[in-house]
């Protein structure tokens, strides 16, 4: 009798340890409004992603350290075009920016996600368990008069220790492929209109056969701060499309993987749970002669 009541408390005791991680799990929206109440919140690592060095050394928000989006890319001379640097040294990256594993890193830019969105996904992909952006970023926090600062941040450096799995949420050329000749995943081409229709003087250019076009900037409201559209504004857009199954593949590209890290951050924000960002995009793709590209408007 004393066992199965054992066993029935460790049972008991399992659910709501991971019904707490479940209830503990970090949004992938923050509002500033929350950014605000948690400025003395140690846990809490603000992460300064805005466009410029020169816009950090003006202003930022109080607390935040910088990383420009050019430390998560580097030139790769083989393949001539930049590529993301790898979980080795974004680890290293973290380390020295203060970063552990049980902060909650949130993250801001003064582009709507455009530089975020590639550490909110890296992050994912070596399981950080808590990461934030902070919807409109900079350009909401001033729009509605917040305290702001000069004075730059250094935080004393860590060792980043890393356990766990994290999520497999990056395709490569194989699955693009793939995904275009057997429909195993869908293809959303967030470029713009002109990129994707192509140039017909231009052999390479074009889209991915069977490809999607869903621009990245179509998900901000640029006039209520640079802040992500409505869930319900966006889910009507991507069902017009055909994108409704949040637990269908997604596979997300542009031309260096830049503004596809934006789009694959506002789809995991409407519960999309198995999207994959083609880091290399249409640089690696429209390289390779032998693979197939589609010119006009048809997917």
């Amino acid at each position: 009798m004393t066992t199965g009541l054992t066993m029935i408390k460790r049972i008991i005791f399992v659910f709501l340890f991971l019904f707490s991680l479940h209830a503990m799990a970090a949004p992938v929206y923050v509002s500033t409004d929350w950014l605000a109440g948690k400025q003395a919140d140690k846990n809490v690592v603000v992460v300064d992603m805005s466009a410029s060095d020169l816009q950090y050394a003006r202003f930022h928000i109080p607390g935040a350290v910088r990383l420009p989006y050019r430390a998560l890319v580097k030139y790769n001379k083989a393949k001539k075009y930049p590529v993301r640097i790898s979980n080795k040294e974004l680890i290293v990256l973290l380390g020295r920016l203060g970063i552990r594993r049980n902060n909650h890193v949130v993250i801001y830019d003064d582009m709507g996600g455009l530089e975020t969105g590639r550490l909110f996904w890296h992050l994912e992909q070596i399981g950080h368990p808590a990461v934030s952006v902070v919807d409109g970023g900079l350009v909401k926090w001033i729009l509605e008069g917040r305290k702001v600062t000069n004075k730059p941040v250094k935080r004393l450096v860590v060792v980043y220790k890393v356990s766990g799995k994290g999520l497999m949420n990056e395709a490569t050329l194989a699955d693009v492929l793939k995904a275009s000749h057997k429909k195993s995943s869908r293809l959303l081409d967030v470029r713009t209109i002109e990129e994707y229709v192509g140039d017909i003087r231009k052999g390479r250019g074009g889209h991915v056969p069977g490809a999607l076009l869903w621009p990245w900037d179509k998900s901000l409201d640029i006039a209520a701060g640079f802040t992500r559209r409505k869930s319900q504004q966006l889910s009507v857009g991507l069902g017009k499309l055909g994108i409704d199954d949040k637990n269908k593949p997604i596979i997300v590209y542009c031309r260096s993987g830049h503004r596809a890290a934006q789009s694959y951050l506002v789809l995991r924000s409407l519960g999309f749970n198995k999207v994959r960002l083609y880091s290399n995009s249409m640089n690696e793709y429209g390289s390779i002669r032998t693979a197939p590209l589609r010119q006009g408007t048809s997917p």
